[in-house]
């Protein structure tokens, strides 16, 4: 590769609720291997002050990380990294910035080709927690009689669904920091025509074994039905920057070694 080689770049995306926050161990994991990470907060998100009933466009909850990506050096190649509906924002930066990317990674995530066209989609990639009962909070930015905007799994349910691995510390601060999502913008999220790099961007799906949000059987639907290059598994719960950071860091440096011979980032 001589001096025609990319330096690698990790863009961290988190999913609906947590925020560039959630990612603070795993950058430092991959920052003291040296390499350059970047973490993004979407649109309601972190520290970003919007608010979700007011986001009715995924095109406007991602803008953040295109425009991130946008102004990412040419001489960097971007593994680009999603957590549960962060795989949504991934899929939808492959569309807008394919010939960038060279790889995308999918830590329990939402990966649909299309996004949400069918009945099978939704099946497949939104979370059933019927289960545990009534665990929403939802917002109504367009009326008590139009679908939720906004949704936020309720605190005292946080721990049981999204933490019951990960050490009590972080799921204490991530009970601190968790904000509602836009459930309308994601929930409507499409991405419509042929990327000319859709199915060229090597993908790596990252499955957690003990997830109680996003079902092993969901994950293994869309790993059948949108094949990546490799499958991995982790023995997390649906957060597995906290409860096997220093796995999933090794993951991921893997995942960025799949993509070999040649100029890193090309096809």
């Amino acid at each position: 590769m001589g001096g025609m080689e990319k330096s690698p770049h990790f863009v961290l995306v988190h999913g609906v609720g947590h925020g560039a926050w959630c990612w603070y161990i795993i950058r430092c994991l991959l920052e003291i291997s040296g390499y350059k990470v970047s973490c993004v907060d979407l649109l309601s998100a972190g520290i970003d002050r919007s608010d979700a009933d007011s986001i009715l466009s995924f095109t406007d909850y991602n803008r953040p990380l295109i425009e991130l990506i946008s102004i990412i050096p040419e001489n960097e190649q971007i593994i680009l990294v999603g957590h549960s509906a962060g795989g949504l924002s991934v899929t939808h930066a492959i569309y807008e910035f394919g010939e960038r990317i060279a790889v995308a990674v999918y830590i329990a995530a939402t990966m649909l080709r299309s996004g949400f066209l069918s009945d099978e989609d939704r099946k497949d990639g939104i979370p059933d927690l019927s289960e545990f009962g009534d665990v929403y909070e939802f917002g109504y930015g367009l009326g008590e009689d139009q679908p939720p905007t906004s949704a936020i799994i309720r605190k005292e349910f946080q721990r049981e669904i999204l933490y019951h691995l990960s050490p009590v510390k972080d799921s204490t601060l991530a009970s601190m920091l968790v904000r509602p999502g836009p459930a309308y913008a994601l929930s409507n999220a499409k991405f419509e025509g042929e990327g000319p790099s859709i199915d060229r961007v090597m993908r790596v799906y990252i499955k957690t074994e003990q997830d109680r949000v996003l079902k092993e059987a969901q994950q293994e639907a869309m790993v059948r039905r949108w094949p990546p290059r490799e499958v991995f598994c982790i023995e997390s719960e649906h957060s597995p920057f906290f409860s096997a950071p220093g796995r999933l860091t090794d993951m991921l440096i893997k995942a960025m070694e799949l993509k070999h011979g040649g100029v890193l980032g090309a096809p």
